[in-house]
């Protein structure tokens, strides 16, 4: 059976719809997930992310190893029934997680060609990953889409440095591929096979991005089955925080056109937008929560035309916690679905946040997640009405 089918090809850009077929139910794409990265988004219960509509979320396989540990994982049947989540999952590698600890302080630990060695930062205990215990662990969260462990350098790596990078990502995803094929025979899940998706680095060399792109592409099963999926690898900013666009479009046109294309940490509105149009169908990102908790929230502008997409001004955030809003009455969001954010008052929010009160991280992270979910939804209108 074929996870990923595309439905329309827009006649405008690369943008295209499609729908993903995972044993916890389907998604429409281009979507947008949030990271639970510890199991859970912070702040919300499931209830509020099931009324939110939410397609699926990321998981963390680093942190969710560290804790609360994969032994209890498997006792709880994997993370689904540990969350209480119905809908599809995705496990990230935990690579990323591994390298910024790494790479912002080498006595955390060191990366060989064969594994990572690190500390916990919990404890300071000691710990291994390779790319067959990433699968492994992965397979023991029961995700329906799981990632490939790679190198995950800085862009600013020298050229030398990020070659031998490339290499080593390369090297592992062979090896994610050979474990993922063993894990799906031990567990007899011929019929239930989560998704696998190679991770492409290079950081902003085209050239070198290309040669990783087309080495992956090499890389299957003695079936045949190769990846479902390919990752944007790295920031996709560069050390100014400018949005790396020439990058990214040169990274998908790499990526086969029946394969699915996954923005990892692609956050921002106008940078979803942007990708989607590059023909990109994934979309993770910590920014809607992580900003809503410090105040900062997301709004459509009133009087967007009908391919306000098209701009890279078609909303407006506020920060909440600035004085201004401490005597305003008027409602956090007047054109919310959610009850609460219509009822209660920007002042309310103001204060809640100034008090370091958790209804407050709450209110303000539902604001955002809408808002994205509403994003999603409106880019998706846009590619089938041609107009993205």
């Amino acid at each position: 059976m074929k996870n990923f089918r595309i439905i329309k090809q827009s006649k405008l850009s690369q943008a295209r719809l499609g729908v993903i077929t995972t044993a916890h139910g389907k998604i429409q794409t281009p979507f947008f997930m949030p990271d639970a990265t510890r199991a859970a988004v912070k702040g919300l219960s499931m209830n509020d992310l099931k009324m939110l509509g939410l397609p699926a979320m990321v998981i963390n396989t680093y942190h969710l190893y560290l804790q609360p540990g994969i032994d209890l994982m498997k006792k709880s049947q994997g993370a689904h029934h540990f969350m209480n989540w119905p809908k599809p999952l995705l496990s990230d590698s935990g690579g990323y997680q591994v390298y910024s600890l790494i790479h912002k302080n080498s006595s955390f630990g060191k990366i060989t060609d064969e594994k990572v060695i690190f500390k916990s930062p919990l404890d300071g205990s000691r710990h291994e990953f390779t790319p067959e215990k990433s699968i492994q662990i992965q397979f023991d969260l029961g995700a329906d889409m799981i990632v490939c462990l790679d190198d995950c350098p800085p862009n600013s790596l020298s050229a030398e440095k990020m070659r031998l990078s490339i290499k080593r990502t390369v090297s592992w995803a062979k090896r994610c591929r050979q474990e993922y094929d063993r894990q799906i025979r031990k567990r007899n899940l011929d019929n239930n096979k989560p998704m696998l998706f190679g991770v492409i680095q290079g950081g902003t060399d085209l050239a070198m991005r290309k040669w990783c792109a087309e080495e992956l592409i090499k890389i299957s099963s003695p079936g045949g089955q190769g990846f479902d999926g390919y990752g944007y690898g790295a920031r996709p900013v560069d050390g100014d925080g400018k949005f790396l666009a020439a990058v990214l479009q040169h990274t998908a046109e790499q990526i086969p056109a029946d394969k699915l294309r996954f923005g990892l940490g692609i956050g921002l509105p106008e940078d979803i937008a942007r990708c989607a149009r590059m023909g990109w169908d994934m979309f993770d990102c910590v920014i809607p929560t992580r900003e809503g908790r410090h105040g900062k929230l997301f709004f459509w502008k009133t009087n967007s035309k009908s391919n306000f997409l098209n701009s890279q001004n078609f909303y407006n955030t506020i920060n909440i916690t600035n004085a201004k809003f401490k005597q305003d009455l008027s409602p956090i969001n007047e054109h919310s679905n959610i009850p609460e954010l219509r009822e209660h008052s920007k002042a309310y929010l103001h204060h809640l946040l100034k008090i370091q009160e958790s209804l407050g991280y709450r209110l303000a992270s539902l604001n955002n997640l809408e808002f994205y979910l509403d994003l999603m939804k409106k880019i998706r209108q846009a590619i089938d009405n041609d107009k993205l």
